[in-house]
């Protein structure tokens, strides 16, 4: 995390004044997530069950920095908040059943909701993958990364019913951006 953070200016210079700090949750859950204002959490589950490598930690949390940087839990918030406004004013208006509501709620998140999810999904892995390339982390580790993820997810929830990209889709948007932050992982200075 020390060695990522100075680079997040990259992408918000004001992130350099945000009070990071990294936690670790002795869980099983193999997870990670960082808040709005550099709150970093990092699972143990995540460490152990994927016999994580230093390079590969720096994938996920370069990932859930760049949330952070883009504040995507506050957008995400918003989109719901506006949702739920909406779905409630045409159901005043047209004297819709809850039934109703609830079914109109579900096609919303489904058809609107779920694929910005899986947009800022896609932009933190864009951003989390140079954040580890300007450390020094080899970026080819983030392929090793979902793979295991992958092997380790029990659910296969359909890509289109998810919030994330499904891993193998993510594996191959990932390897085709290595390229492009080679450069930034030769230039940068290696511990």
């Amino acid at each position: 995390t020390n060695r990522l953070i100075p680079h997040a200016a990259a992408f918000r210079k004001d992130a350099l004044k945000w009070d990071w700090q990294i936690n670790v949750q002795k869980t099983e859950d193999v997870n990670a997530y960082c808040m709005p204002g550099g709150k970093i959490m990092v699972y143990t589950g995540l460490i152990e069950k994927l016999n994580a490598t230093d390079a590969e930690l720096a994938a996920v949390v370069g990932y859930e920095v760049a949330h952070a940087l883009r504040e995507h839990t506050r957008e995400r918030v918003s989109r719901l908040y506006a949702q739920q406004i909406g779905l409630g004013v045409l159901a005043a208006l047209s004297g819709a059943s809850d039934t109703a509501v609830e079914l109109a709620g579900q096609v919303t998140t489904v058809t609107f909701t779920l694929p910005h999810s899986r947009e800022q999904e896609a932009e933190a892995d864009r951003i989390g993958l140079e954040l580890m390339a300007r450390a020094g982390y080899d970026p080819e580790a983030v392929v090793s990364l979902w793979q295991k993820m992958d092997k380790s997810n029990s659910s296969k929830t359909p890509a289109f019913l998810s919030t994330h990209p499904a891993s193998i889709d993510r594996e191959q948007e990932l390897k085709r951006a290595i390229p492009k932050v080679q450069p930034l992982y030769q230039a940068a200075e290696k511990p």
